[in-house]
């Protein structure tokens, strides 16, 4: 019997998406892993190779034997940025840091870079967008000065790793990683292939020196982190720092943290002469008035763990074309036109012919179901043209039955709100332990929340004998819709509040 001769097989080609490195046998129109259309392309043959053991760089050991001191975070000496860190920038951790033009990275990370940097950390920040002499002038106007920080004004990676050898810092700030180019690659800075290899190549210097690395990333059209999704997969903290440019506030979340908890939020305020983190931003959203006006009303919601006292405002006018405007910002269009509808459907207000803007004070965006009740109690107040006290605040969902749904973290909310000087409460049935002092009223639907507005006049009742025959009572004839709830006076539900003085919230 003749022998068998081993053929080996003939290398095919394979496929790479551009964005995230997923490999696939054949070329597809969307990568099945990051969804991108048109990113899949050829890359050559898979090579048939075995891989043999080979020498290690440290002998494996018991995980109680590991030293778990080497893993301890040190502060950045910026205490909201440590919240969201979860303690401060672990040795040898690369952090990831995204968001849009002007919103202020580079003014947070000088400023980082100058108060970490110490006798026995050196602190090496890398730019690649400015010269020199431009970080120098942003150094002095924001007071971020150390003679233990040292500058480089770099775009090739050789050069950046020749200053780590040089100046060995405990921390590194690269500004940004989408500027800086390989010369062993071909392409442009800031291509997918140029920022795997940067990045990489940062990631082994991190970990081998246990140094900490702070990059900055851009952003695309729709907020997405610039560059292939393998970046977000290396880093071991993805950061993003949001803000609308004409407000002072600016917040930094976490969206990805190998050594802490991702439902942290940090908070900072933006002037001219830097950025400045904010341990009670709540005064940022909130009004100040001599007494009450139409239209407004205060809620708490939770950014992440944090509670925030916000103010939702709303503002009705006769509309002067056919299809009535609604306008918003701060909040979500879908969710306003749902508790409108559920505001003139289960509480009785008409909206038909008005235009209707809401808006939040302080440029804080609101997508939570929390603050649906204070909508529609802001609503209700500007319709009837009748403010609601100062020192109260609205906490609940509203579903599109009128109910009015628990949300979770009633208590802190409400410890926060108490906290602020706020008396008064309309929260879900149920909120659990209220904080001494504070009256707290329990509204189990939309109609039973309109009550709690003083001075709101309420409708007569409709006769159960003025009822067409055949017409059950309770209900317009022609249209066998249920009749509008009446509303009973503000003292009904508010009965035992003391009066409300507009100076209690001082």
């Amino acid at each position: 019997m003749a022998a068998r001769t081993k053929t080996s097989a003939k290398p095919r080609p394979a496929y790479r998406c551009t964005e995230c490195g997923n490999q696939v046998p054949k070329w597809v129109g969307r990568c099945p892993e990051c969804n991108a259309w048109g990113t899949v392309e050829e890359y050559g043959a898979v090579p048939i190779r075995t891989t043999a053991a080979g020498p290690v760089s440290s002998p494996a050991k018991p995980i109680a034997q590991v030293d778990g001191q080497v893993a301890t975070a040190r502060s950045t000496g910026v205490p909201e940025l440590d919240r969201v860190l979860g303690g401060g920038l672990v040795p040898g951790a690369v952090v990831l840091l995204a968001g849009e033009p002007g919103v202020g990275k580079s003014t947070l990370l000088l400023d980082v870079a100058a108060k970490a940097a110490s006798d026995r950390h050196r602190t090496l920040y890398v730019t690649g967008e400015e010269s020199a002499g431009q970080v120098r002038l942003r150094a002095d106007r924001i007071n971020a000065l150390s003679d233990h920080l040292y500058l480089a004004a770099e775009q090739d990676l050789g050069a950046v790793l020749g200053h780590i050898e040089a100046v060995a810092p405990s921390l590194l700030i690269l500004d940004s990683v989408q500027t800086i180019a390989s010369a062993e690659l071909d392409g442009a800075p800031g291509g997918p292939a140029q920022v795997r290899e940067v990045a990489g190549a940062l990631i082994r210097a991190s970990k081998e020196r246990g140094m900490a690395t702070l990059l900055v990333g851009h952003v695309t059209k729709d907020g997405q982190i610039a560059g292939p999704r393998l970046l977000e997969h290396l880093v071991d903290v993805v950061l993003s720092f949001e803000g609308d440019r004409h407000a002072r506030l600016r917040l930094i979340r976490g969206v990805k943290n190998r050594y802490g908890a991702t439902d942290e939020v940090g908070c900072f305020e933006l002037h001219d002469e830097g950025i400045v983190g904010l341990a009670d931003p709540s005064g940022l959203f909130l009004t100040r008035r001599d007494k009450p006006v139409p239209g407004t009303c205060l809620t708490v919601t939770l950014e992440g763990k944090r509670p925030l006292v916000a103010e939702v405002q709303a503002l009705m006018v006769d509309s002067q074309i056919p299809s009535p405007r609604r306008t918003t910002s701060g909040l979500e269009s879908p969710r306003i036109a749902m508790i409108l509808a559920v505001v003139e459907r289960h509480g009785g207000v008409k909206l038909g012919k008005q235009d209707i803007y809401t808006a939040t004070v302080g440029g804080v965006k609101l997508t939570e179901p929390s603050a649906d009740l204070a909508i529609a109690l802001a609503v209700a107040s500007s319709s009837s043209d009748t403010p609601l006290p100062s020192n109260l605040v609205a906490i609940g969902e509203v579903g599109l039955a009128g109910e009015v749904r628990r949300v979770t973290g009633v208590q802190r909310r409400l410890a926060e709100a108490h906290r602020l000087g706020f008396t008064h409460a309309l929260v879900p049935p149920d909120p659990g332990k209220v904080p001494p002092g504070m009256k707290v009223v329990e509204v189990s639907d939309i109609g039973e929340a309109l009550r709690a507005i003083p001075g709101r006049r309420p409708r007569s009742k409709p006769r159960q004998d003025a009822a067409p025959q055949g017409v059950p009572a309770g209900r317009a004839p022609g249209r066998g819709r249920a009749a509008e709830p009446v509303p009973a006076y503000a003292d009904e539900l508010m009965a035992g509040w003391e009066p409300l003085d507009s100076d209690e919230l001082a």
